[in-house]
């Protein structure tokens, strides 16, 4: 049966199962008795992105958590890293997030971080989503007020100012911001401009239905034209809740989390904040970050695709920056979490303090060409059960040589397989992504 928890939390179509309105209700009042089961008061804060959907959600979780005697306080519409970061600060038994981050508005999500800011382990998914599947109706009063307090995202902006060092903007210093038309949009602008930044905007505009519209961290094509054409110093995507954010240097091109944790471990070594020689990222980081860092003396620790499975890594071995291609970063000395917001500032601070443009920060990690092919699929079976496409990934691999690699995965929140090649030659790869996404499509195609 298919897991309703992804590597995300859960994730679907809003009002549909399960993110319809009884199962929202039921994993409210689920969450609530779980902590109350474990001895924990049952004080959860709720934070959401700028979906027309998040409302109703908000409303109906509420519902559930009194239902099972817990309470609930919202921070509206926040970044999900700032829930993170109020769940610890006000000792929450734990935070809950409403976003399907990057994907169309009429998608919505459920992330849920214990008291520590960490996403919930497993067992206590098992638990919730066990009672969502039984199903059942959960009594709550008709009507619920949603105790709204906006001081929570003025406490997130205050933070974030308070890791950037005071002076060290250099004057008229100008940088251009896509919101997404997401959860950014109320705050990140406002905190570049009270450091001293001169700020342009983009979609921070939400109406409820153009989050991630054809911009953001996937569609960074505008950002990169409109970067050449107010010749800003850095340009900055975040996705829908702005827990990832890519980049766009002086000259247009687009960067990604790979070049975030290349400057950023050169940046924190050379401060002296780099606790280990390791930094962790996932399967999908290109071959280039990993030379480079080599090259300087550092480790890459690769994990499976996930944030959680980064940090779950990072608290393993004691490094203190980890990340995905896609523009997740943690920097586990300031939040347990990926934070867009806060890894901009990082990457402004790493610019300023070195007096260096963007451009000449990433220039010593190189790229393979790299090439993701998505196949839609019927079920997420074992790859192991279909000898075909074993064959054919092996004759690749062994193509490839040590001169790329092959990364065949599912998707944790779509039911997609992910084909990941790269190497020297771009026709090659493409060649090889073709052939693999044929034998998939052919044995488990939806």
């Amino acid at each position: 049966m298919k897991k309703l928890f992804g590597t995300d939390g859960i994730r679907a179509v809003a009002g549909k199962f399960p993110l319809n309105r009884s199962s929202i209700r039921i994993l409210g009042s689920a969450l609530a008795a779980l902590l109350r089961d474990r001895g924990i008061d049952p004080r959860i804060i709720i934070g959401r992105d700028t979906r027309e959907s998040g409302s109703w959600m908000e409303e109906d979780l509420v519902r559930g958590i009194f239902a099972a005697g817990g309470s609930a306080v919202s921070a509206g519409i926040i970044p999900t890293s700032a829930v993170s970061f109020l769940t610890r600060a006000h000792a929450f038994a734990a935070g809950i997030v409403l976003s399907a981050s990057h994907n169309p508005y009429d998608d919505n999500g459920i992330k849920i971080f214990s008291s520590d800011g960490i996403k919930i382990g497993e067992d206590w998914e098992a638990v919730l989503e066990d009672a969502i599947r039984r199903g059942g109706d959960i009594p709550s009063p008709e009507t619920v007020e949603v105790l709204r307090d906006p001081a929570y995202l003025d406490e997130y902006a205050l933070f974030l100012k308070s890791r950037f060092p005071d002076g060290l903007v250099p004057g008229r210093m100008k940088i251009v911001i896509d919101c997404s038309n997401g959860a950014s949009s109320s705050v990140a602008p406002r905190v570049f401009r009270d450091l001293g930044f001169e700020v342009a905007t983009l979609h921070d505009s939400p109406d409820g239905r153009n989050i991630n519209r054809n911009c953001g961290s996937l569609h960074p094509k505008a950002l990169a034209e409109k970067v050449l054409q107010t010749r800003a110093a850095m340009g900055i995507a975040y996705d829908g809740d702005a827990d990832r954010a890519v980049w766009v240097d002086e000259n247009g091109r687009i960067l990604n989390g790979d070049h975030t944790l290349y400057v950023q471990a050169l940046f924190m070594t050379a401060a002296g904040k780099l606790r280990s020689s390791k930094v962790v990222a996932t399967t999908m980081s290109n071959m280039g970050l990993e030379q480079a860092l080599r090259t300087n003396g550092l480790e890459l620790i690769r994990t499976r695709v996930g944030d959680k499975y980064v940090l779950e890594e990072m608290m393993r071995s004691g490094a203190n920056l980890g990340g995905e291609q896609s523009g997740h970063t943690i920097f586990l000395d300031d939040c347990p979490t990926g934070d867009g917001i806060l890894t901009s500032l990082k990457m402004a601070e790493a610019m300023c303090a070195g007096r260096k443009p963007l451009s000449e920060l990433v220039a010593g990690c190189p790229e393979y060409p790299q090439v993701l092919v998505s196949v839609r699929v019927s079920a997420k079976t074992d790859f192991d059960a279909f000898p075909e496409i074993g064959r054919t990934a092996e004759l690749i691999r062994a193509s490839l040589g040590e001169d790329g690699r092959l990364d065949l995965r599912y998707s944790g929140t779509e039911p997609l397989a992910r084909i990941m090649i790269e190497g020297r030659e771009r026709a090659a790869i493409d060649r090889y992504a073709e052939m693999l996404a044929g034998v998939v499509r052919k044995n488990l195609g939806g």
